[in-house]
């Protein structure tokens, strides 16, 4: 059990999905930073209303619009650029597929050629 367990930890795709997360994780903290510490302050400034300050209180209790609108500018912004990513991505794999075709079909040109080239030596 112990020895497939070390391989299932050595396998390519758990080591990619543990880089990934760590990776996501350090990912979200940058971009948290630019949606606090630089985006909303200038579109606050250009409102006229710092976000992060912004509370409203209800019984007691404070509500926290600035923080929610933070929050979804920092999805917003990680959405697009997952989007930018992914497209880039999918960019570079529809090249590769269009590169393999290209060589399947060179491929199946050279063996029509030498089935030719066979058939004409024979006579």
């Amino acid at each position: 059990m112990l020895k497939e367990f070390k391989e299932f930890i050595s396998r390519g795709s758990v080591l990619d999905l543990a880089i990934g997360v760590i990776m996501g994780g350090t990912f979200s903290a940058i971009i948290n930073s630019l949606v606090k510490d630089i985006f909303m302050p200038l579109v606050g400034a250009v409102i006229g209303l710092d976000f992060s300050k912004w509370v409203v209180v209800l019984n007691e209790s404070e509500i926290r619009p600035g923080l929610f609108l933070n929050a979804i500018a920092n999805f917003l912004i990680i959405a697009f650029i997952l989007f930018i990513v992914v497209r880039v991505i999918n960019k570079f794999s529809r090249k590769a597929e269009e590169v393999t075709e290209e060589v399947e079909l060179d491929r199946e040109e050279v063996a029509l050629l030498k089935e030719i080239r066979d058939a004409l030596v024979k006579k």
